[in-house]
């Protein structure tokens, strides 16, 4: 009787998944692990996000550069879905109302925004629980970036805005707001 040959296929040692090259079914299991982790991210954001609330400017702890600051502002944000309803209500300094709003999730996509005259779109990323980047646009392009931060005792939310208004000018805002206890 002859000797059994020797293998040369890993295959022909291994079976799949013991040990060897990974089973199909355990790729697709990881997949689909992987695919419900990265779209329930923004599900995971809007639910930690602290900023749901209604918020006041604190003019006397502000900065608007240039100025001058709006006589009184209020942002809401709700929890929507996957993301943020802010509405932002207000009268500028020279008597103006100021009526933005917008729905977006925190998922880097472009979203509209009614009411605001130096932007059409934001875009949102979650940094952390505290904190929220938004990028404004303008006709596609990037006009403004926004970092939100809400304190960790959950009492304050600070925006800090750079970038260029509707009439071109170099904007850099400090604005604090004040939580509206219900």
């Amino acid at each position: 009787m002859a000797p059994e040959p020797i293998p040369t296929n890993v295959d022909q040692v291994t079976p799949p998944g013991r040990g060897g090259r990974p089973s199909l079914l355990r790729i697709a299991l990881c997949a689909a692990a992987l695919a419900i982790l990265a779209s329930s991210s923004g599900l995971i954001a809007q639910t930690q996000d602290r900023a749901i609330g209604t918020w006041t400017l604190n003019v006397a702890k502000s900065k608007y550069a240039p100025g001058p600051p709006p006589r009184s502002l209020t942002i809401k944000y709700e929890a929507a879905g996957r993301g943020v309803r802010v509405t932002t209500r207000g009268e500028e300094a020279d008597g103006r109302p100021i009526r933005i709003e917008y729905v977006a999730n925190y998922d880097g996509k472009n979203w509209p925004v009614t009411g605001a005259p130096d932007y059409d779109t934001v875009v949102l990323r979650v940094i952390d629980a505290s904190t929220v980047e938004i990028t404004r646009k303008r006709i596609g392009l990037v006009v403004q970036t926004v970092r939100r931060v809400v304190s960790k005792d959950g009492n304050a939310l600070t925006t800090v805005t750079t970038g260029v208004d509707g009439a071109g000018r170099h904007v850099k805002e400090v604005a604090v707001f004040d939580r509206q206890q219900p």
